[in-house]
């Protein structure tokens, strides 16, 4: 999976993301995809913005997330996801990356 087709994905997800108030940054080794979940619809960007929760990883983990190659826990635990804000919102971001 390329960062276009993951941001792709994570676009199409977010038409039908429920609003959570909050906003969330994926911080990639390609660049940040910016999610904010405050409006009615959830809007996908590249802005480098402060968000409630900002992921650490690359998009090869998140793909291995994903299609469940790696356990979330064992991704934290082994550093390849670094996890800074809301825990919470963070576990609901597997909607949008499914």
């Amino acid at each position: 999976m390329t960062f276009q087709e993951l941001k792709a994905g994570i676009e199409k997800a977010a038409e039908t993301a429920p609003k959570q108030g909050k906003s969330i940054k994926l911080q990639l080794d390609e660049g940040p995809i910016y999610i904010d979940m405050t409006e009615d619809q959830a809007r996908v960007s590249e802005e480098d913005k402060e968000a409630d929760t900002v992921i650490t990883t690359t998009v090869d983990v998140l793909d291995q997330l994903r299609t469940g190659q790696l356990n979330p826990m064992m991704a934290m635990m082994s550093g390849k996801v670094k996890i800074k804000g809301d825990m919470g919102l963070a576990m609901k971001l597997q909607g949008l990356l499914s």
